[in-house]
């Protein structure tokens, strides 16, 4: 076993620490009203449903163009679609680096944008879409097509296999009918990424399938935005009514969307959960630097039990929750995701928990500053606590790591 980080991806960070001092820091600093306590007002469309104002998304549109053109932002993505073939274990390792700095233009966890892509919808386009589906990638890439998720619906989230939204095949048609929540990205989208009963019965895996459905499509409709504990907000209810799609609409095939599903949670899930045992580090970093500085009864907070035993704890757990984050990030390298499904599990909702933990406690240590919006900590939290429900809830995590102990569904146990 090597636990050095590769020389190739040492050099990668230091690269990518330079681009963000020279291209994004100044590009955050010209719009200080984004980023510090009235980050959440300033961000936020509060007139218009809540989704975010014009003025944040067109400087995540820049900071992207500057990524791409320095040739960061494709990282992950194949060479055919101009990237470097990153691995999962890159990907780890550069999402836990980006979000150790803290928040900023670099990571922007409200929409997860960061510097260097993530690409779930190009990455399943690229495996399963047809020709046309194709074309559409380098314009996602861009930003010029932008695509949500239509998964979860009012009656159903992490059980995603009895979803009620159905489609029946009419001729070379298929009409769509249902409801989706928390439809995240369709106040700019092109198209959404919709999932429905073709065949089967509830609760089977097998008959369901996607349709990448053009945002335009009669019968498609957006009521509302879901006001959230992290705002701006662009959380969705979906209606769909009689929405005709043709059978071309279909990613991967029919009866075969809970993979596509898989593929998009999968990769999402150790993702998330790298960005969260960074954020953690930062936050226990954080912590330690206040408790050096700041004095009570003339000592310093650093000396005191009741201050470095819990973020000594926090910090054990971290290299923990690390070390097991960075191992199934490779292990997703060498085998199906299916396969290493509970490790993925397991990765998910220890580091979502441990962020959530470190936040609450860099807050108690800083004291009433850190409960004020001048320090990053509540927003931290208020953005890491939806982990532990999307992407599938941490009930249902532990639940894939039970199933795989007790032998009741498959895994990898290596």
């Amino acid at each position: 076993m090597d636990f050095a980080v590769p020389e190739h991806m040492q050099r990668f960070l230091r690269e990518l620490d330079q681009f963000v001092e020279r291209e994004i820091k100044p590009l955050e600093d010209a719009h200080p009203e984004l980023f510090d306590h009235r980050r959440e007002w300033a961000r936020t469309d509060w007139e218009n449903g809540g989704v975010p104002r014009r003025e944040w998304e067109e400087l995540m549109a820049e900071a992207r163009r500057r990524a791409d053109r320095a040739g960061f932002y494709r990282y992950s993505l194949p060479r055919e679609l101009g990237g470097s073939d990153g691995t999962n274990l890159d990907m780890a390792l550069i999402r836990e680096h980006l979000t150790t700095r803290g928040p900023g233009l670099h990571y922007e966890f409200q929409v997860e944008f960061s510097v260097v892509g993530n690409f779930p919808i190009v990455h399943i386009l690229h495996a399963y879409g047809t020709p046309d589906q194709k074309a559409l990638i380098e314009p996602m890439i861009q930003g010029e097509v932008r695509t949500a998720f239509g998964l979860t619906e009012p009656g159903h989230g992490s059980d995603a296999t009895w979803l009620e939204t159905t489609a029946i095949r009419d001729g070379d048609e298929w009409v769509i009918n249902g409801a989706k929540r928390f439809n995240s990205g369709m106040h700019h989208a092109t198209h959404d990424l919709v999932f429905a009963r073709t065949s089967g019965r509830p609760g089977e895996a097998k008959g369901i399938t996607a349709f990448l459905v053009p945002r335009d499509t009669p019968g498609l409709e957006v009521p509302f935005y879901w006001w959230t504990f992290n705002m701006p907000s662009d959380h969705a209810e979906v209606v769909l009514r009689n929405v005709r799609v043709p059978n071309s609409a279909i990613v991967l095939a029919e009866g075969e969307g809970l993979r596509v599903a898989q593929h998009f949670v999968h990769e999402n899930r150790i993702r998330q959960a790298a960005s969260a045992v960074g954020i953690a580090q930062f936050c226990i970093n954080e912590a330690v630097a206040y408790a050096k500085e700041r004095k009570t009864w003339g000592v310093p907070l650093a000396q005191r039990q009741a201050i470095q035993w819990p973020l000594a704890e926090l910090h054990t757990e971290c290299e923990l929750v690390r070390n097991l984050v960075h191992k199934t990030a490779w292990l997703m390298d060498q085998k199906d995701f299916m396969e290493v499904s509970d490790k993925v599990a397991m990765a998910n909702y220890r580091a979502n928990r441990l962020a959530c933990e470190a936040a609450d406690r860099a807050m108690q240590v800083h004291g009433g500053i850190g409960y004020t919006r001048h320090k990053p900590f509540e927003y931290i939290y208020r953005h890491f606590r939806r982990y532990r429900i999307t992407e599938g809830s941490e009930e249902i995590q532990i639940r894939r790591v039970a199933g795989v102990l007790f032998g009741y569904i498959g895994g990898d146990r290596g």
